[in-house]
């Protein structure tokens, strides 16, 4: 599957994120501890908001991350106070720049771990629920992407959870009726810029693992000697597919079926149920 992480709060350099830390996104990419694979080297992205610019920049390319010396420029003089990073093990889709993570659509940016799972079976009838508007929109032809313009088209723009929440549904409706007995897997980040949603879920109950980081004060009363901590203001949260180091206190498992809401620091989870035939 895959490994991604998500950050709010004060603007950093995203080197400080996905290099400097004991188990940083860039070593799992080389040696994932929770992940179904061991490596993700098919690819990797990163996508930011900037002040002043309307949609999210995003960079992303097929090869593996750990020795991208583009994404190593980058990390070191982009500063950013949300962005998204993502490295990726296919489950089957085509190793190509239109199949990394993140995604985006005008202010949208969205990555996903896990699977549909027979996606080449469902993918039809999936795909043909989107909005026609945004069909030819569709450039890869990872499952992912699907689910992201199933979301948009029930509702995004509205409402991020209810828009998730019917996106999955669908999906297991479509899954069970080919006879598909648990037919998705996923861990999702979404963000418009200005709010981080992220979802934890699976059909079977058994969802990828999936943290967020504590409270910046709470760490701090910990861990007072720890640099970062002094330079990240308190709305600062991360929600990470498996922590970025054993700093005790430091990581909280999201729960299954769970979402959760990061704006100013305050991170709310929430039940996440799949919508049943509100579509």
């Amino acid at each position: 599957m895959c490994r991604w992480l998500a950050y709010s709060g004060t603007p950093i350099r995203l080197e400080n994120v996905l290099y400097r830390p004991e188990h940083s996104l860039i070593d799992q990419s080389l040696r994932s501890r929770l992940g179904v694979e061991t490596t993700n080297g098919d690819g990797f992205g990163v996508g930011w908001y900037a002040e002043d610019a309307v949609t999210p920049a995003v960079v992303r390319d097929t090869g593996p991350a750990w020795n991208n010396r583009n994404l190593r420029e980058i990390a070191g003089h982009v500063r950013s106070p949300l962005f998204f990073a993502h490295v990726r093990a296919s489950t089957g889709s085509a190793v190509q720049q239109t199949n990394c993570h993140p995604f985006r659509h005008g202010r949208w940016m969205w990555m996903h771990n896990g699977a549909v799972t027979e996606f080449h079976r469902l993918r039809r009838n999936l795909t043909m629920a989107v909005d026609p508007v945004l069909f030819s929109l569709i450039e890869g032809s990872t499952d992912s992407e699907v689910m992201f313009f199933l979301a948009l088209t029930f509702g995004l723009d509205q409402d991020v959870p209810g828009a998730v929440a019917r996106m999955a549904g669908y999906v297991e409706e479509v899954g069970r009726a080919e006879g598909v007995e648990f037919p998705l897997q996923m861990t999702i980040a979404v963000s418009d810029g200005e709010q981080l949603w992220t979802f934890r879920y699976s059909s079977e109950g058994a969802s990828r693992s999936l943290y967020y980081s504590n409270r910046v004060e709470t760490l701090r009363a910990l861990h007072p000697d720890v640099e970062f901590l002094q330079d990240v203001s308190e709305d600062t949260r991360l929600v990470v597919s498996e922590p970025l180091g054993s700093l005790p206190g430091a990581w909280n498992a999201v729960p299954e079926n769970t979402y959760s809401v990061v704006h100013a620091g305050e991170l709310d989870l929430r039940p996440f149920v799949p919508s049943d035939g509100q579509w």
